[in-house]
């Protein structure tokens, strides 16, 4: 198994890889043996990442461009045959985060994190489907999601809608990707980012973290909560032959926790013969479907620290 789980001779792209989870996918990458092209918007972090990884005795290059537009999707998959020869991995990883109440939010807001998540990961899935099918060799990609496309999430309208149309790519492009053995899996990741510092429920735990000390198991089990680092083993796995039969799935990953997520499938199906009047959808609502239904967002327990 650990033979199989190595990458020597693959090639990955990882987008958004300037830091937080980005960074550590494109060094978990490099460690497994892969040679990776480090994108991110800002060359300077990319740079540093592409140094890290070559003071190792790894391979990289870097593209400094944001995701996005075809000419960049495009750009990545060159950059990559140009420095290595070909191309095996792609991990779309860049976002950004531009929060806001619904009746709050700004067209601009809302247009640049479905540009960046949604368009990107379309333009960088496409460049990467046609590279995988003239190289007629299979490949690997690897989308990022996100708890709150599974679960929905206050104030985050455009990235929740992004994050579950990315989960959509993959079982969709694991149906037309299939012929090709190119795999396609949605990776739902949780990790202590700048954003996560951010949120005032975490603010206990930052201190820690900047002191260097561990997150306590209670936040890396109940909470699924762990470091950029903690999430890359997924990515590397699912880069790897010993995952070429995994393919359309959404798997989470954070602190110690592995989570596969299921599809949406019907809950219950009522049958009424000659179909339905608002009475009946009334009733069949109050009598048999009321107690299946589903509350929405993300529901992590009381963070109690000693």
């Amino acid at each position: 198994m650990a033979e199989r789980i190595r990458l020597e001779g693959k090639v990955a792209v990882v987008t958004g890889a300037g830091r937080g989870l980005g960074r550590a996918y494109a060094e978990a990458l490099a460690a497994a043996g892969a040679a990776v092209v480090v994108n991110d918007v800002d060359g300077d972090a990319a740079g540093e990442v592409m140094d890290r990884i070559t003071s190792r005795g790894g391979n990289a290059a870097v593209v400094a461009a944001p995701v996005g537009s075809a000419e960049v999707a495009d750009e990545l998959v060159e950059a990559a045959v140009r420095a290595f020869g070909r191309l095996d991995v792609m991990v779309t990883n860049a976002g950004v985060l531009r929060d806001g109440v619904l009746w709050k939010m700004s067209d601009d807001a809302f247009d640049e994190v479905i540009r960046t998540h949604l368009r990107g990961t379309f333009t960088c899935g496409r460049a990467a489907a046609v590279r995988f099918r003239e190289q007629g060799h299979g490949g690997r990609m690897i989308l990022v999601g996100s708890p709150a496309g599974q679960h929905g999430n206050f104030g985050q309208t455009n990235y929740a809608a992004a994050k579950a149309g990315i989960v959509a790519f993959a079982r969709t492009w694991s149906l037309e990707l299939r012929r090709a053995e190119v795999t396609v899996n949605a990776i739902v990741p949780t990790a202590w980012t700048a954003m996560t510092a951010s949120i005032p429920f975490y603010a206990p735990l930052s201190e820690r973290v900047e002191r260097g000390e561990p997150l306590p198991p209670q936040v890396r089990q109940a909470h699924a909560l762990g470091m950029p680092e903690d999430c890359a083993p997924l990515a590397v796995w699912l880069a790897s032959d010993a995952a070429a039969g995994v393919t359309g799935q959404a798997i989470g990953i954070g602190g110690d926790v592995l989570t596969l997520y299921s599809h949406p499938a019907e809950a219950r199906v009522e049958l009424r013969e000659g179909g339905w009047t608002p009475e009946a959808v009334a009733r069949a609502w109050q009598d048999r479907l009321a107690e299946l239904a589903q509350t929405s967002g993300v529901v992590l327990p009381d963070l109690e620290l000693v």
